[in-house]
């Protein structure tokens, strides 16, 4: 049975860090495309960046320079690195996989996590 579990986070003030995790088992993450998306509040969900099978990150504008995504294959998981952290991060943050890019990209991947969420106080 696949599975995401998404951990590390909680709440900080403006300009604090955190790092997410997203552990992967019942199949090999390594050969999955994953990323992270987030919901505000009243918002529709977005993508906050995908990775690829070669650890190649893409991200939305808005997090450019302050996230970075990255995978360890061999722990089955990825990591969201987040400083500079604003009020307007504020959010549940899910974890998502799929083989296919597109399915990913368009937030109908195969495989979601339960999310975690984040807070950011000014």
């Amino acid at each position: 049975q696949v599975q995401l579990v998404e951990s590390g986070g909680g709440s900080v003030q403006s300009g604090g860090s955190l790092r997410l995790s997203c552990v992967a088992s019942g199949y090999a993450s390594s050969t999955y495309y994953m990323g992270w998306f987030r919901q505000a509040a009243g918002k529709e969900r977005e993508m906050v960046g995908v990775i690829d099978r070669d650890g190649i990150a893409a991200y939305v504008d808005s997090v450019k320079g302050r996230f970075t995504f990255s995978r360890h294959s061999a722990k089955r998981t990825v990591y969201l690195q987040m400083n500079n952290l604003l009020p307007e991060d504020t959010a549940m943050y899910y974890c998502a996989a799929d083989r296919d890019f597109n399915l990913l990209r368009t937030q109908k991947a195969t495989y979601w996590g339960q999310g975690t969420q984040v807070t950011v106080s000014s």
